[in-house]
């Protein structure tokens, strides 16, 4: 297969392509310097043209989803939408909550060819496989937990490191799992004798192992490992006012450890959702923005990026692996809650959300995720993402740019739309900047493929995967800083002309014209075989004890993992 995207505008941040008009030669499944004659033309003139989409934090596949779906049948109902004779997917069902076919396609129209499914236990990682099979059309990698791990925990009481390390190289091999992922470190646990933990500093009940001592050594073995992503990280104390110092410390917590050198990234921690973990005050009376301060932060150090969890207004799904939180807000609310505790590893909590852009709260919340938006001054430290569900499904990604581009827009809604305490009580309204579509290109594509250390994506240069989405937008033409255009400009968005994954077309014209199976994408460490079997010949009896199924039914066989896109990384780093 060959193609030529011809006099494309085109927005490439990785190789310093700014909205040039050029052409992009495909061949097979990679970006080429030039084609045969027997190319395909596809006049994509004055159109936009980016990198395929590369969301870094999203949650789609795995038991909580599954929870979600039975509790909220509500939710599945609102999405339904029947299939068209232009277009050879199935019918979509579901808004906060899809279905796994649906996922896909919803992502493919987006112009996104890669996802990470954030949050995976590795006791039910075969289910998050299962999953992954039936959603078509993209590449996932998957975040395991490991912040809340009863042999992690043990680890790092006992000082342990080199069985540590050696334990992750295993565990990521069972679970297929392609990084680290800690949410409320040491708070899950806690969960599990009826409690939570307060801050960074604050022992959970059985190991007395803090959040801060769970972080700095995860984050340890991960740059030994030389893994491509760096830790993924759920601070402490999400969404209670006054959290913003808790983010700040563990912001400056892992400040000291060296990053790897092998790796293709800046970061040695990726602190995720931010928005929920930057509140002031000390209850939700008094509650106000804490985003200056870590903006400031993230401004002036090079060795963390964030995403947003930016809210949408809309009512959702939250469903998060910090299960204690989960409980909180069924208190604050009693909206139907439920729980799901998985053995010795973590615990998760779902519980509908209603944000309202009449509630005080939710437009507090929707305010400090545009001031990160707004106040980090380099964009490769930030990305875009709902944390979807939980601020709002990943299809409004769209309307989040159409409010990032156009000033007159915010300040509408600023003005005539949300509650006050949007200006009351955050600095939003004292910014005036407007994102360009090579900073859109960067927060939603060339940034988020850095930081995962996902070097063959999120450009288009010569020998990437070709991955590319083209908008049905005239570039030189469609002004995106009027508020009369943004929701012209979302419809665009949410329905990409061409979506091409590995040189192939999976949709045309907004509609999907092939399916694919997606790809499981995960992280194999070569180097400590022998270290990986003597420390499991010392577990197995551990974990007989408190785990309800046998080590030998506990991985994810490679059955599930078909097709298998897996990353070998020689420990150190070397790809």
């Amino acid at each position: 297969m060959e193609y030529i995207l011809k006099n494309g505008v085109v927005f490439d941040p990785k190789n310093d392509i700014d909205g040039e008009q050029m052409d992009i030669f495909i061949k097979d499944n990679v970006i080429v310097d030039k084609v045969s004659s027997k190319a395909k033309k596809l006049d994509v003139s004055g159109k936009l043209v980016m990198p395929g989409g590369v969301d870094l934090h999203s949650h789609i596949a795995g038991p909580k989803l599954s929870i979600g779906r039975l509790y909220r049948p509500e939710d599945i109902r609102k999405g339904i939408k029947p299939a068209s004779k232009n277009d050879i997917s199935g019918f979509e069902a579901g808004f906060s909550l899809p279905t796994c076919p649906t996922i896909g396609y919803r992502y493919t129209k987006m112009g996104y060819t890669t996802v990470t499914e954030a949050a995976v236990p590795p006791l039910e990682a075969k289910h998050a496989h299962e999953e992954i099979n039936s959603i078509p059309n993209l590449d996932i990698p998957t975040l395991t937990l490991f912040g809340n791990n009863w042999f992690m925990l043990k680890y790092v009481k006992e000082k342990r490191f080199d069985d540590l390390k050696v334990f992750i190289s295993k565990w990521l091999k069972l679970a297929k799992g392609y990084g680290i992922k800690i949410v409320n470190p040491c708070g899950s646990e806690a969960w599990g004798w009826g409690k939570n933990v307060d801050g960074l500093d604050d022992p959970e009940p059985h190991w007395g192992v803090t959040g801060r001592e769970v972080i700095q050594a995860l984050t340890e073995v991960n740059e030994k490992l030389g893994l491509p992503h760096s830790v993924h990280v759920h601070t402490n104390d999400l969404g209670h006012p006054g959290n913003y110092a808790t983010t700040l410390e563990t912001f400056d917590c892992v400040k000291h450890i060296k990053k790897n050198e092998n790796v293709d990234r800046n970061q040695i921690m990726h602190c995720t959702h931010v928005q929920f973990h930057a509140y002031k005050g000390t209850s939700w009376r008094d509650v106000s923005s804490g985003a200056s301060e870590l903006i400031d932060y993230i401004n002036k150090n090079d060795h963390l990026t964030c995403d947003v969890g930016q809210i949408t207004f809309d009512e959702t799904t939250t469903m998060t692996a910090d299960a204690p939180m989960e409980y909180d807000l069924f208190r604050l609310t009693g909206l139907k809650w439920a729980n799901k505790d998985i053995e010795v590893e973590t615990a998760s909590g779902l519980i509908p959300s209603i944000y309202s852009s009449h509630a005080p709260v939710s437009v507090l919340q929707w305010a400090v995720g545009l001031e990160f938006f707004m106040g980090v001054k380099d964009p490769w430290k930030i990305v875009l993402t709902t944390d979807s569900p939980n601020g709002g499904p990943f299809i409004r990604y769209p309307r989040i740019i159409s409010w990032l581009m156009s000033q007159e827009k915010l300040q509408d809604m600023l003005d005539n739309e949300v509650h006050n305490w949007a200006t009351n009580r955050t600095d939003l309204g004292t910014y005036d900047r407007e994102y360009s579509w090579n900073e859109i290109a960067t927060i939603t594509r060339a940034g988020p493929a850095k930081i995962l250390g996902l070097t063959d994506r999120g450009h288009l240069g010569v020998g990437a995967k070709a991955d590319v989405s083209v908008y049905d937008i005239d570039v030189d033409k469609f002004d995106c800083t009027l508020k009369s255009n943004s929701e012209t400009l979302e419809n665009k968005l949410l329905n990409s002309k061409y979506t091409i994954k590995d040189g192939e077309i999976l949709v045309k014209d907004g509609n999907i014209v092939k399916l694919v199976n997606s790809n499981h994408i995960w992280c194999n460490v070569l180097g400590l075989e022998n270290e990986e079997k003597v420390l499991i010949d010392r577990i197995k009896p551990e974990f007989n004890k408190y785990y309800t199924i046998k080590y030998e039914n506990y991985g994810v066989n490679d059955h599930y993992i078909q097709p298998d896109t897996r990353m070998d990384v020689n420990y150190g780093g070397e790809l």
